[in-house]
């Protein structure tokens, strides 16, 4: 059997927008078995998820590899679909990776990286589900470039995924068409001095640049107004570092320890309609397991 195990992950961390995101501890597994005649995936999230080739992760890696001998697959993911983080980057990647493997076609993780950027688009969800931890990444079209952001160890990510879907679309759809160029220079010089204050382990400076994004939160408000609402609870509490992850609804804060847990238990008590938790940074990225 061999097992792709492949973190959740958050893109944007607020000024990054397609361009920066963090693997967080919280998977999809997809176990492959015996050969069979045909594409058996077994799973438990629903009627509307395929069961045979047809499924996501299977049709994926049948683009890269056609001729690919069907198998019996069974797939469990903890990361909840359409909220923002990376679901679908996690079932791409799990299909490529299955692919590599199983057509044994010695790809390199800057290989995979490239192929599913091609699919993807952006590779803010993809990079650091493969490699773990923060990354920076950007696509030309042909080649993406990449380099690693450090995050201080003590810090947490109090996430707050609501109980409705955001389908990536509708996100994108209401983002403005084009950014005047005051405004597209002072968007870049956030999210370069955010890199620079994480890389020099300085959070004072960047959980201030997390929420100063000049990208796509604003147009985005009206189809996520508890944004708005879980930052006045930090704020309340002295907390500064909240943001919208990917194209939402999930709305992710990163703070210290002690400091997450109390706005955890601030978010319980407001009673939004979905669930809190606490999750870490996940530094190892996409993992392969094999057993005779």
């Amino acid at each position: 059997m061999i097992t792709i195990k492949v973190p959740a992950t958050s893109a944007n961390i607020g000024p990054g927008f397609d361009s920066l995101g963090i693997a967080l501890q919280t998977y999809l597994t997809l176990e492959i078995h015996e050969e069979t005649a045909e594409w058996v995936v077994e799973h438990t999230m629903g009627v509307a998820i395929p069961h045979d080739a047809t499924h996501f992760i299977v049709a994926t890696a049948r683009q890269l590899a056609p001729d690919l001998t069907p198998h019996r697959l069974v797939v469990k993911s903890d990361i909840p679909l359409a909220r923002g983080l990376g679901s679908s980057s996690s079932a791409l990647l799990a299909g490529l990776a299955m692919a590599n493997e199983l057509a044994n076609l010695q790809l390199t993780a800057d290989d995979l990286l490239t192929y599913a950027t091609k699919l993807e688009g952006h590779p803010d969800n993809v990079a650091p589900a493969l490699f773990g931890g923060g990354v920076a990444a950007y696509f030309d079209g042909q080649h993406v470039y990449h380099a690693p952001i450090h995050f201080p160890e003590d810090l947490q990510f109090v996430t707050y995924i609501p109980d409705t879907q955001l389908l990536t679309a509708a996100a994108r759809a209401a983002l403005p068409a084009q950014l005047d160029f005051k405004t597209s220079v002072a968007a870049g010089a956030i999210g370069n001095t955010l890199i620079a204050a994480l890389n020099a382990n300085d959070f004072e400076t960047a959980k201030h640049l997390i929420e100063a994004d000049k990208f796509h939160e604003s147009a985005r408000q009206h189809l996520v107004p508890h944004l708005a609402q879980i930052r006045t609870i930090a704020h309340d509490l002295g907390i500064v570092g909240t943001y919208l992850s990917g194209a939402g609804p999930t709305v992710i804060t990163v703070a210290p320890a002690q400091a997450a847990q109390k706005l955890l238990t601030a978010l319980k008590a407001a009673g939004l309609a979905g669930t809190c938790q606490q999750l870490l940074l996940d530094t190892t990225g996409l993992t392969i397991q094999k057993e005779d």
